[in-house]
């Protein structure tokens, strides 16, 4: 796929759980969240869900949970389908995610290893703070990243 297909970004619901299950499977195949995760993400009131989808197919979901009293906000998941990804659906998906959360810093971790997540989120500005050593399955560092807004 090269050019961008017309998308909206939407928010997320419990209607959406087999959709974002297939989502997380895709994208993050060591280490998708389980199911009651991902029960939990859809249905609580305070966090950020955000969907991108084309017609009734959901393509992107990003996450958000502002932490009102640190003023921080953490992404906790941000995912595009394969198919869709390089084509700025993920941008569209942390911009959004940062402006609803309305925090003035926010946090994420992302694999060592997942050098396009880090081109993404280098480019949108953020910056590495830290490294949680062995975060991820399989013993894998996680870097936290950090934007001033």
């Amino acid at each position: 796929m090269t050019q961008t297909p017309s998308y909206q970004l939407l928010p997320s619901g419990l209607s959406d759980l087999n959709q974002l299950r297939a989502i997380e499977k895709a994208c993050f195949p060591l280490d998708a969240w389980p199911l009651l995760e991902l029960i939990g993400v859809l249905i609580m009131p305070n966090l950020v869900k955000i969907k991108a989808v084309v017609g009734e197919k959901m393509i992107g979901f990003v996450g958000g949970d502002a932490h009102r009293f640190e003023n921080v906000g953490w992404i906790t998941t941000l995912g595009v389908l394969p198919q869709y990804q390089r084509l700025g659906i993920a941008s569209a998906l942390l911009d959004q995610c940062e402006q609803k959360m309305q925090m003035p810093v926010v946090k994420l971790t992302v694999r060592r290893s997942n050098l396009s997540a880090q081109t993404l989120y280098f480019g949108r500005g953020y910056q590495q703070i830290d490294i949680w050593k062995a975060y991820y399955e399989g013993g894998e560092d996680g870097l936290i990243l950090q934007k001033k807004l």
